[in-house]
């Protein structure tokens, strides 16, 4: 019975040094991996660059074969930790973690797998949790939570931008084919259409009779005009997120999700206890 009491309580402590930063161990932990994890991400940069991988070839080696065994242990000891750790395999972070590690022992078998290690970045992500930056965490969650209930306005006006562009390419084949070479077919006037309209103007092709360039003139002008209506729909869609998301720091140890109300006992998502 102490075994298992003795067990539980290691278990649980390295659950909150490895998945929370509230504590002096729990932070110097996830600082500590935010550097390996920077400077494994540095390395494999510069080992993209061919005269440092000529010259440094066997301390790159060494470098990723010490990475690979440090990011290894970590991800086995967060299963460890953890009362059902394929759940953890599933979500977000747990791919990213897998991810990041894969790519060294596929390489062994696929060599031009050797650079996908840069997927190791995506673990810096969890800068959001090591540095306990609720804000910039709720804020983003806000953001996502605004975007997905404004998704039936944005995909509306994003239609109607296609629509827009098709008719603006296909009146320009009209105007232009004749006079001008750029304008060679529908889908080649449609890509100028889309470059004018969103302002990115490439100058690739042109209009240049007079009629194309009143066309092009007005299609300019509706871009700028264009671009205040998603930034509308998705300020009204924050402004109403932020109003209904107050969360506090706690991550659920059963679904490993944030945001819950500052007084919460109980995860919202799962009902574990917090």
């Amino acid at each position: 019975m102490e075994n298992t009491h003795a067990k539980k309580n290691w278990r649980t402590r390295l659950y909150e040094v490895i998945f929370e930063s509230d504590t002096v161990a729990g932070k110097a932990f996830d600082v500590t991996l935010l550097l390996l994890i920077t400077v494994s991400v540095a390395v494999i940069f510069l080992e993209s660059v061919p005269e440092y991988r000529a010259s440094y070839r066997r301390l790159f080696l060494i470098l990723e074969i010490f990475f690979t065994i440090i990011f290894t242990i970590e991800y086995i000891l967060r299963l460890i930790c953890l009362p059902k750790p394929l759940k953890y395999m599933r979500s977000f972070y747990g791919v990213v973690d897998l991810a990041s590690i894969l790519p060294t022992y596929l390489v062994f078998l696929f060599p031009h797998f050797h650079f996908l290690r840069v997927l190791r970045v995506l673990r810096l992500l969890r800068v959001f949790r090591i540095f306990r930056m609720v804000d910039f965490l709720k804020e983003s969650m806000v953001l996502v939570s605004a975007l997905w209930g404004a998704r039936r306005k944005i995909l509306v006006f994003f239609f109607t931008v296609i629509l827009i562009t098709i008719a603006a390419g296909a009146l320009m084949y009209v105007v232009e084919t004749q006079q001008n070479e750029g304008f060679r077919s529908i889908p080649e006037s449609i890509y100028w259409a889309i470059v004018t309209l969103t302002t990115v103007g490439y100058g690739d092709i042109a209009p240049i009779t007079p009629l194309g360039k009143f066309i092009a003139s007005f299609i300019m002008l509706l871009g700028y005009c264009i671009i205040a209506v998603p930034t509308g729909i998705i300020s009204a869609s924050m402004i109403k997120e932020f109003k209904e998301h107050e969360s506090n720091r706690q991550t659920c140890p059963h679904c490993f999700r944030q945001g819950h109300d500052t007084n919460a006992s109980y995860c919202k998502y799962c009902g574990q206890h917090l």
